[in-house]
């Protein structure tokens, strides 16, 4: 019996999958390297934003994360306890929570710095199927770089 109908029901038919298991893959070699600043993955991804921006609201952080409110509240409720950063309503609008790093959460960089080169060695992709891959996954995301 052909089951032609149902191909498209076959994991190995599926573009999810292998992004899927990939980024389970990355976020695993990625934990050696952050067990030893005291980070999880989605912690020092949102690290990496305030590095870059210092001073942000959630809104912003959640759009830039691709993370929604429910999942960034306990994420940065654990980066205050560890003080790396702050966060405060907006005195222009009480609505809007305003996250900031720390001089504790500056020093963390310093700490992080070697772990994208580090990671490098993780995969086994060119630089330029790497940087074709990053092109893809912000496509497909709805970012065309």
């Amino acid at each position: 019996m052909n089951n032609t109908k149902y191909d498209a029901l076959k994991l190995e038919n599926q573009i999810c999958f292998p992004l899927y298991a990939c980024s389970r893959e990355i976020v695993k070699r990625y934990k050696p390297f952050l067990e030893e600043i005291d980070l999880t993955y989605t912690q020092y991804i949102t690290m990496m934003v305030m590095w870059e921006k210092k001073c942000v609201n959630v809104k912003e952080l959640g759009e830039s994360l691709y993370l929604d409110s429910g999942t960034l509240t306990p994420l940065l409720k654990k980066l205050e306890a560890k003080g790396f950063l702050t966060r405060k309503r907006s005195d222009q609008d009480e609505r809007n929570l305003i996250v900031t790093i720390t001089e504790e959460g500056e020093k963390m960089k310093e700490k992080a710095v070697d772990i994208p080169f580090k990671m490098a060695g993780c995969t086994n992709l060119t630089e330029e199927e790497g940087m074709m891959l990053y092109r893809i996954l912000y496509k497909i995301l709805g970012n065309d770089l």
